[in-house]
């Protein structure tokens, strides 16, 4: 696993660099938002260490700029703050740790944030045969091919894959993808499920109806 280590205080970042190394992680240190957002731009990381005081670009301003790159960040500054605080929580923080503050406390935080991105990760991407559905991108692979669903489909999709085998009236999927108020035709899910079987072209039967109750996702012996 790759941690980006964004601080300006030379010994504090090799000291963090050696205890993180220590438990088996690689690490790539800069001294500076600017140099680590061009590393951004062509390389990924599973979390970042970023401090908030930094030379030229500050950190919330580079955590900002790759937020949509959805990695982990601990915000590691020398201020205790609760702006501070509330700020990188707001730019989407999963950490704040302030200096100067225990090595052990650290490495501990590292690890369990990356087992919460994990999670999420593991949430994110479902696997299903050779179907593959990754919700964060909005993106469904058939042997590697992306298969172009309306969101409703993809929603259905997802809602089945989440829950294998587990049998869904109609008015159940009604509740789950449009919602309570809903007030049109039960028959609309008969619709979307005959569009959506087309789409998934040679795993179509993976949806089987069970007659007299609703549909469910089985891969069977497709």
């Amino acid at each position: 696993m790759l941690i980006v280590v964004i601080e300006d205080d030379y010994p504090i970042a090799n000291l963090i660099k050696m205890n993180l190394e220590l438990e088996n992680f690689d690490v790539k240190v800069f001294s500076d938002a600017e140099s680590a957002f061009d590393f951004f731009s062509n390389n990924e990381a599973d979390l970042i260490l970023l401090d908030i005081m930094l030379p030229g670009m500050n950190g919330f301003e580079l955590q900002s700029r790759i937020k949509k790159k959805n990695i982990p960040v601990i915000f590691i500054t020398a201020k205790n703050d609760q702006e501070d605080k509330l700020m990188g929580l707001k730019l989407g923080a999963d950490d704040y740790i302030t200096k100067p503050f225990d090595n052990r406390e650290l490495v501990l935080r590292v690890k369990a944030v990356l087992r919460r991105s994990k999670k999420k990760l593991d949430n994110d991407c479902l696997t299903l045969g050779k179907l593959k559905l990754l919700k964060r991108k909005h993106c469904v692979l058939l042997n590697g091919e992306k298969l172009e669903l309306t969101p409703k489909e993809f929603e259905i999709l997802y809602l089945f894959m989440k829950n294998y085998q587990q049998v869904f009236s109609r008015e159940q999927l009604i509740n789950h993808i449009w919602g309570y108020d809903y007030y049109g035709n039960s028959r609309t899910i008969d619709m979307h499920i005959k569009r959506l079987r087309e789409k998934l072209k040679s795993y179509q039967n993976i949806i089987k109806t069970v007659y007299g109750v609703g549909y469910k996702l089985d891969l069977g012996k497709n």
